[in-house]
Order: C-alpha cells, then sequence, then structure tokens
C-alpha cells in the first residue's frame, strides 16, 4: 500500500491544484462513516457549511486512495492519518501537496487487541504468536520496537498478511493479535461482551500518541484559498464540538446519514470519544509540533522516511 502511494504521490504531486475555488468543497473519508467522522455529518446536517457560504459533499474514496486524490487536486478535504502521511510528505522535494490542519482526535486511540483466553498480556508476549499485518512497514516497525522495547523477540512472532474488517471474527478464526482503533473495534468488542486484553500503543510509549485521524488538505488549495479553508474548519470545529457537548444527539445524526450502522455500538463509541476528540489540546484540532514531529523522528529512525522531516506536514493556521 505504501509503495503504490509513493509512486502515485510523486505522479500527482507534480499537478496539485492551487486554483480559486468558488466555496466547493469535495471531503474524502478514509473509510465507511464511524463516530471518527460525526462532527463533519453534525456540521452537514445543522447546515453550517452553508451558514458559511460553502457547498459540501462527504464521500469514500476508491481503494483507500484519498491521500493520493487530495494531492492531485481531485478534492480539497480527506481524512487519513499521520503515520500514512510520512512518506508523501518526505518524497514532496518542496512541493507542497499535503497538510495536515486540524486533529480529529487528540491522542492515540490505537492498540493492539487480544482474546482475554490468549494469555497475551504485554508485546513480549507476541512472540510466537499470529499477529495480523496490513503488510505496511509502518506496522512491522511498531510491532517490532514495542515487543524489543518489551524484551521480546520480534523474529518469533508470526506476521500473517490479514486485511480482516471484523477484529473480533479474525481473533476468533485464524489470528492471535490484531491493531484496532478502540473508539470502533475496542467498543464493538465491549457490546457484544467479549473479553479482551488490549495494549494501548500511546501509553507503551509517548513516541508512539502520534495522530490518528487527522483531517488534510491539498496544500496549494488551501494556501490559495485560505479563507475558505478557515470557513470549513470553523464549521466542523462547531461540528466536533457539539460532539463533545451533546454526544447522544452527535450520534443520532450520524446514524441518519449511515442508517446501516449498530446504534448501540455508535452510541457508546460517541461517548466514549467525548473527552477524546479534543483531550489535552487546548482547542478542538490543534496539533502539538512536539509530538508530531517526534513522531516523524521515530519514523525517520527505523528506516520508514528517506529523510527527517520532523515537525512538517501540519499546520493550526485555519483553525478558528
Amino acid at each position: 500500500m505504501i509503495r503504490k502511494f509513493i509512486f502515485l504521490a510523486v505522479t500527482v504531486l507534480l499537478t496539485a491544484s492551487c486554483s480559486k475555488n468558488d466555496g466547493t468543497i469535495r471531503v474524502l473519508l478514509d473509510w465507511t462513516p464511524n463516530t471518527n467522522h460525526t462532527g463533519l455529518f453534525v456540521a452537514l446536517e445543522k447546515g453550517w457549511f452553508e451558514e458559511e457560504g460553502l457547498k459540501v459533499t462527504i464521500t469514500q474514496p476508491p481503494e483507500d486512495n484519498a491521500l493520493v486524490l487530495v494531492a492531485g487536486g481531485k478534492a480539497e478535504f480527506a481524512i487519513s492519518f499521520q503515520d500514512w502521511m510520512g512518506p508523501a510528505i518526505a518524497l514532496e522535494r518542496g512541493a507542497l501537496g499535503i497538510t495536515a490542519v486540524a486533529a480529529i482526535i487528540s491522542h492515540n486511540t490505537s492498540g493492539i487487541m487480544t482474546l482475554k483466553e490468549s494469555g497475551i498480556m504485554r508485546p513480549a508476549d507476541l512472540a510466537g504468536r499470529r499477529f495480523a499485518d496490513w503488510e505496511l512497514p509502518v506496522v512491522t516497525a511498531v510491532v517490532r520496537y514495542i515487543v524489543e522495547k518489551d524484551g521480546g523477540n520480534f523474529n518469533a512472532v508470526r506476521m500473517i498478511p490479514n486485511y480482516a474488517t471484523d477484529a473480533i471474527t479474525a481473533l476468533r478464526t485464524d489470528m492471535d493479535a490484531i491493531w484496532i482503533y478502540y473508539a470502533w473495534d475496542g467498543i464493538a468488542a465491549e457490546v457484544h461482551g467479549v473479553e479482551f486484553n488490549y495494549i494501548d500503543l500511546g501509553t507503551f510509549d509517548s513516541l508512539l500518541d502520534f495522530y490518528t485521524p487527522v483531517i488534510v488538505a491539498n496544500t496549494s488549495w488551501a494556501e490559495s484559498n485560505p479563507d475558505i479553508a478557515k470557513k470549513f474548519l470553523s464549521a466542523v470545529s462547531r461540528g466536533y464540538n457539539f460532539a463533545i457537548q451533546n454526544p447522544a444527539e452527535a450520534a443520532q445524526i450520524l446514524l441518519k446519514h449511515a442508517p446501516e450502522l449498530d446504534r448501540e455500538l455508535v452510541m457508546r463509541s460517541q461517548e466514549y470519544l467525548q473527552t477524546r476528540y479534543q483531550g489535552s489540546a487546548s482547542r478542538w484540532g490543534e496539533i502539538d509540533p512536539r509530538r508530531w514531529g517526534g513522531f516523524y523522528h521515530w519514523m525517520f529512525a527505523q528506516g520508514l522516511l528517506e529523510k527527517d522531516i520532523g515537525a512538517g506536514g501540519f499546520t493550526n493556521d485555519y483553525l478558528p
């Protein structure tokens, strides 16, 4: 996936759009609608985009190519992740293609899930076990890092290609451990009464407290249309702050736009994220340059980036 993305990113960065905009905004999600996206749907439902004079459409990208499409000017904004952005930023070679403009969740809420009966309590316990591998270099690097830091043998971990979208089913069939986002898969396990263990990556090591997910903009477009970018993020900020203050109503709005979702999962996930959207930040969406840069320093040290981009690739300038 990263190799494919790098190839496409280098191509589309050369044609990134920097034209003026009439207020039409295209937003690409990273996956199917879920509580990471609630603020966007709240802003849409409440008419806050229209109040800002914007015409906003929210869609899912084909084949997880949201970053590529945004970098190529095929959309103005997308939902993505700091770890996925790193290789593209490192390859830009002076051409500003993509920039993170808001953190949807203030701290990393992802980690490693295992069934309680597995006895896997800590990273070192993964030795000899089957890990659901997305075949991304960053996944291998993170698993190696936490296992070895915990005194375990990474070479004994069985990294098995697996792209299961249902973590619980994967763990009950052919996997022993899987990387999840707690706000969705962790809450789903709770809803279904599944007993599990969880290794929180951001808590295990502060270097892994990276930003996931984030709102990403086409850099050239945003620089050419700063007022529109600010209007968009003003409405989005209202949406997420509404979800913080009114999680139950916000969940109902998400369910209206995505009725196929499990109601109890959405309601409980929304409650979980209520205190985590803004977290310790001074305002929703703000990115801490030390944490952002610290993770990219780590990625470079692991050989995941061709250069140390430090705190590059984000800005707080468009936030209200």
